[in-house]
């Protein structure tokens, strides 16, 4: 396979081009003088290992030329054919790529190989290692200064949310979606038209650009609405069927994926009615599908009242490196503890260990944590309020937590052993004529004042002392620098995914971490030289 072997030193050209180019794109500058130090031999042998094992295609470009290409584009944030075009008439990609000297305009590489190439680096995890190589190159620089860095390790954590590429729609449009892409689907596999398919399917209200205006009834209205509803699913029904006849066994094909949704719409969004019809289910089924073509977003929240569709981006920092370690995606309505084994994983492949956790309270019951726990590390965020207290009640910060005997007492003196993860109710014969009760709790008479106590209510009581404390506060605030580098990777890549699936996504965003670690690497580098040692 041929090798990517750019040449070191810039010739007078480019040195003009450099200069030029440095005030408004300095990651070219960095990306030219220093491409042969991440694509060293080593790493393009990891890179190359990827076609080995297929042994079929054409003689691909050099690995590392492409995957110099990706970062490019991930920089740029242009498509796969502006990437093309790019590599073909800009100036500062082909110097970047080392193809400036040769005569003509040709692109670099095509648009189809950009993509297989990106295809064949998420099957193979390759995209991880990109971002790992990164994190050696500043740890094999002298100018980064990796060993004057504090010993403890400071990891901070922390997530953003991200808009979906699909497109979401409610039940109605969700069922015509479905059943279109299945006329579709079926219609080019038995050499039809897509209108031929809906009329001897019966399914006619398919055939129109729009469910909706096909049913043509008034919305507002329950019982037409719901008498729409019936008929769209008859005509389902009906298109199923004929589906089934013609093609009895479906494989895993595109029909197989829009077949399948259909069926998941139908379960988690209508309910069978006594008379034999169908109708919108009360309430959110758990886990309910949005999207026909993006079968992984979700709705979530970034607040009690705003909504977001899609899912969450995770990414744990270095906060004295300012490097981005780990990255992770998760549909946007689940909990942010379940990223934590992918960030922990990823981290422990480079050796990464944290010594101190700087967290969002809502991965404090991640393994992540856990893990910090365990090795003596220190846990810092903010603690969970407790139970939810009237203003002008003592609320949990008043009551004595003994962690090492299992006791709580509260600003009255009576004690109470408690279990983790349990609810410890004051005896109320103590409660009942003592003067504090109208400082403690509004319970109906005969009843005590209770605590809800955590599973890691040892870990809570330091939490909450450390938010009491001043110097606690200012340790808080230190995980700031997580925040900043997701402040960075949204503005780069915006508010909206650039691909459909939680893997490719999760591709997207270790390669933008990757380019915003070389940003950094560049920034905090100190001359035109990196002067990279020896691992070893």
């Amino acid at each position: 396979m041929e090798r990517w072997t750019p040449e070191v030193k810039c010739n007078e050209r480019e040195t003009r081009l450099l200069r030029l180019v440095g005030k408004s794109r300095k990651l070219f500058v960095f990306l030219r003088e220093h491409r042969h130090e991440i694509f060293d031999e080593k790493f393009q042998e990891e890179l190359e290992a990827m076609y080995r094992s297929s042994g079929q295609g054409d003689e691909p470009q050099p690995p590392a030329l492409l995957c110099m290409a990706v970062l490019l584009q991930g920089y740029l944030q242009v498509s796969d054919a502006e990437a093309v075009r790019l590599s073909a008439t800009d100036s500062c990609w082909r110097m970047v790529l080392a193809t400036l000297a040769q005569p003509g305009d040709a692109p670099a590489f095509s648009q189809g190989g950009l993509q297989q190439f990106r295809e064949r680096l998420i099957r193979h995890d390759m995209d991880r290692r990109v971002l790992e190589r990164t994190v050696e190159l500043a740890r094999q620089t002298q100018a980064f200064d990796w060993k004057k860095l504090p010993k403890s390790v400071r990891v901070a954590v922390d997530s953003r949310p991200l808009e979906g590429a699909g497109r979401v729609e409610d039940t109605v449009n969700l069922l015509g979606h479905a059943g279109r892409k299945i006329a579709e689907c079926i219609a080019a596999e038995l050499n039809m038209s897509f209108e031929e398919v809906c009329q001897e399917a019966g399914a006619p209200l398919l055939a129109a650009s729009s469910t909706k205006a096909a049913l043509d009834i008034d919305w507002t209205d329950a019982e037409q609405k719901n008498e729409a509803l019936n008929r769209l699913c008859e005509q389902l029904d009906g298109l199923s069927a004929w589906v089934q006849r013609r093609r009895p066994e479906t494989e895993l094909t595109p029909l197989s994926h829009y077949i399948e949704a259909l069926v998941q719409v139908k379960q988690q969004d209508l309910e069978s009615t006594d008379e034999g019809e169908v109708r919108i289910r009360q309430g959110v089924a758990e886990d309910r599908r949005v999207s026909i073509e993006d079968a992984e977003m979700r709705h979530g929240r970034k607040s009690k009242s705003k909504r977001f569709n899609g899912y969450k981006q995770h990414i744990s920092t270095h906060l004295d490196a300012e490097l981005v370690l780990a990255c992770a995606v998760t549909p946007a309505n689940r909990p942010e503890e379940e990223a934590a084994p992918q960030l922990q994983k990823d981290m422990a492949r480079m050796g990464v260990e944290p010594d101190v956790l700087q967290i969002d309270r809502t991965y404090l019951h991640s393994s992540l944590v856990e893990q910090v726990v365990e090795r003596g590390g220190e846990v810092v965020c903010k603690p969970w309020k407790g139970n939810n207290v009237r203003p002008g009640l003592f609320g949990k910060k008043d009551f004595h937590i003994n962690i090492r005997e299992g006791t709580i007492t509260c600003p009255a003196g009576q004690v109470e052993p408690f279990e983790p993860g349990q609810v410890v109710e004051f005896d109320p014969e103590a409660c009942g004529p003592c003067p504090l009760r109208a400082q403690c709790t509004q319970a109906a008479s005969g009843r005590g004042r209770t605590v809800s106590m955590g599973d890691n209510e040892a870990l809570q009581k330091k939490l909450r002392e450390l938010q009491e404390s001043r110097a606690g506060r200012a340790k808080l605030r230190e995980r700031v620098g997580v925040e900043h580098r997701l402040a960075h990777l949204s503005n780069r890549q915006g508010p909206r995914a650039r691909y459909i699936g939680a893997r490719k996504n999760t591709f997207d965003l270790r390669r933008l971490a990757a380019v915003q670690n070389l940003e950094t690497l560049s920034r905090r580098s100190s001359g035109p030289t990196l002067q990279v040692v020896s691992s070893t």
